[in-house]
């Protein structure tokens, strides 16, 4: 999609050809949340290419070579080979469980690859870039990895797993990496996107400017690998090995028609955990550039998960299992929350209290009470038939004019991976149509004939609005936006979804029936801790008398809009709507909610009968209700559902 002006057409500036890889996982361990995390944000990314027109290709597949494997299968009592076939279906099962769909599962193992690795090490020895030497140094069995002694301070455990770590030294052959360190620094500094986000790129910079070393490509001291032609007796080791299944797959060495397409004229990224970004940033490209290769055009490296704010270990039993937490929420609510809360780049906390409240607030409430209200009042005002448009209205091409900026939005986030604040501009778009219910009041517009025309409209823009959602989502959440479509009378096949769908406003023709609501996000109710109260003798402290209280008029109001009072750090003010006004609130709740924009459309509890007062220059028109504990102070919040205006009693 032309990323200027959303008009659906082909945006020049952009290859239309799409790479995708995840990093070829381990076979040693089953996949976990990290693994997970890393292949359902690459799925998710695959389907909104595909949406936007582009011809993707997405890979996945695992790492089934190495010292580890074979000492694991020994211990197992199976050939590695066979150690790794029993290993392979845990992770495309796991995959499938979790809606991933991959166009192409590499093994290192597969003759093609074999291949593959041959080919490249023969065109860099031949280029003079491979040369035999000995090797004498630490070295880490777990993550197959040397450690020089300026990166131990001295200790003798693995900076990476905290594993004792082997003295290793054997005749080796070594790729002259340090040859490609000002090439390299060039290319990242002629492409700015190469390494997303941008944050890590200094991170990688300053690796590159300390000296590369030259890299040890074989080993003679075990034999579970793929035979070096050029060094009888030495086996590859992994770089060489693991790295090249990103050009294995797409036909490196059988399929020229294929490489020409899918590496030499598509946008290559591969996605990977910051863990292994040195690996994939510095390694990668100068073997690439040694065999005259095109580089990949971004590397995007992922923060690590948390469990409850604790780091995950099986001795603390606290490590996700995606399996349980798809039986517990849906795969589309594990989706959605894996990439809603935490930034790609950034590190994230698993924490069940945080996936029920995304679940209950955000899923439920937002979106699902959307879809549940319009097509309950379509019902009740049209039987679910779909009406004929009245006149478009100022507050209706408003709502258009945000989608369009939406989809702008979304698209330039998802450019760079910022998975999270495509959501968050996603939702900006669900929680104007909600507003949208509550200015249009569909239910009043119902009382008067000469209405019914203005209520057609009102309810067909939001009709349109979640057929657009739905679209929107798609990509994260692909089960939930087909049972979207089909409350809507659509039996759409969301795995082939294009931009064009969505780029107008007329997919409800007068006419169509729509079908029954039904909850897509069931609430998530959480059991309390029964703690037993100390036992005290009530009393009331300044009794009232209950005419007193019925002077008190508490209603239901919805936040428009809210700004720091100047001159006054304490102090917010609010513009509120009481169901028949606007009023202007003031409240000293600043310090409790720096983020307070997040604060406009939500709905909470005002006195609306106090009398107006003045704070620091501004009127104040009633009093907002706030609870008060240890935690501090927080507003009384009402369900979305609730009307403005509503009389709390």
């Amino acid at each position: 999609m032309c990323r200027d002006c959303n008009c659906g057409k082909e945006d020049k500036k952009e290859n239309k050809n799409f790479y995708l890889t995840t990093p070829i996982y381990y076979v040693n361990g089953d996949p976990h949340v990290g693994t997970a995390y890393t292949t359902i944000a690459a799925d998710v990314m695959n389907r909104y290419k595909k949406s936007m027109g582009e011809d993707t290709y997405f890979l996945t597949g695992t790492d089934e070579h190495g010292q580890k494997v074979e000492q694991t299968a020994k211990l197992k009592g199976y050939t590695p080979q066979e150690w790794t076939d029993h290993m392979i279906p845990n992770f495309k099962n796991m995959w499938s469980a979790l809606n991933i769909k991959y166009d192409d599962f590499i093994r290192t193992t597969e003759e093609r690859h074999k291949k593959s690795v041959k080919k490249i090490l023969d065109v860099v020895y031949k280029n003079g870039d491979i040369y035999k030497g000995e090797y004498e140094g630490k070295y880490c069995i777990s993550c197959e990895t040397f450690f020089p002694e300026n990166q131990l301070n001295g200790s003798n455990k693995c900076p990476d797993c905290g594993k004792e770590l082997s003295l290793v030294k054997e005749e080796s052959y070594f790729f002259r990496m340090s040859k490609y360190a000002d090439k390299l620094l060039q290319h990242i500094d002629e492409n700015p996107d190469f390494i997303l986000p941008h944050s890590r790129r200094n991170e990688v910079i300053a690796f590159i400017k300390q000296g590369l070393q030259d890299l040890s490509i074989s080993r003679n001291t075990f034999s579970w690998g793929i035979p070096i032609d050029f060094a009888p007796g030495h086996i590859t080791y992994v770089w060489f090995d693991a790295l090249t299944n990103y050009m294995t797959a797409v036909g490196y060495e059988n399929n020229p028609e294929m490489f020409n397409k899918r590496w030499n004229n598509s946008r290559v990224v591969h996605m990977i955990g910051k863990d292994i970004l040195r690996f994939h940033a510095i390694i990668w490209p100068c073997m690439l550039l040694s065999a005259g290769e095109k580089l990949p055009d971004s590397i995007v490296a992922h923060g690590w998960w948390t469990s409850e704010g604790e780091k995950m270990s099986k001795s603390k039993n606290n490590v996700v299992n995606p399996y349980d937490e798809v039986k517990k929420y849906g795969v589309d609510a594990f989706r959605y929350y894996l990439l809603r809360e935490a930034g790609f780049g950034s590190d994230g906390d698993y924490s069940t209290k945080a996936v029920v409240t995304r679940i209950n607030s955000e899923l439920a409430n937002d979106l699902g009470n959307l879809l549940n209200r319009t097509l309950g009042m379509y019902k009740k005002y049209f039987s679910g038939i779909v009406v004929a448009n009245g006149k478009e209205e100022e507050i209706d091409k408003e709502v258009k004019d945000l989608f369009d900026e939406i989809l702008k939005e979304v698209d330039n986030h998802m450019y760079f991976f910022e998975y999270s604040k495509a959501l968050e501009s996603i939702w900006k778009f669900i929680s104007r149509l909600n507003k949208y219910i509550d200015e249009t009041m569909p239910w009043a517009l119902a009382k008067d004939e000469a209405h019914k025309e203005r209520l057609g409209t009102v309810m067909n823009m939001l009709c349109e609005g979640l057929y657009k959602i739905a679209f929107l989502i798609a990509p994260y959440m692909p089960e939930s936006a087909k049972k979207i479509y089909v409350q809507l009378g659509f039996n759409i096949d969301v795995e082939n979804l294009r931009i064009s769908e969505i780029l107008t406003w007329n997919k409800f023709e007068v006419g169509h029936k729509l079908g029954e609501a039904s909850p897509i996000f069931p609430r998530i109710e959480v059991e309390k801790e029964e703690v037993e109260a100390p036992k005290k003798e009530l009393k009331v402290e300044n009794p009232i008398d209950i005419k007193d209280f019925d002077k008190v008029e508490i209603k239901v109001v919805e936040i428009l809009d809210v700004d720091k009072v100047e001159g006054a750090d304490k102090l917010l003010k609010f513009k509120v709507f009481d169901g028949e006004f606007e009023r202007q609130i003031v409240s000293g709740i600043a310090k409790y909610y720096p983020e307070y924009k997040k604060l406009v459309g939500e709905k909470v509890m005002a006195v609306a009968n106090l009398k107006f007062t003045k704070l620091k220059g501004e009127v104040s028109q009633g009093m907002l209700l706030t609870t008060e504990d240890k935690n501090g102070v927080k507003l009384v919040f009402i369900e979305k559902t609730i009307q403005a205006g509503a009389i709390v009693k």
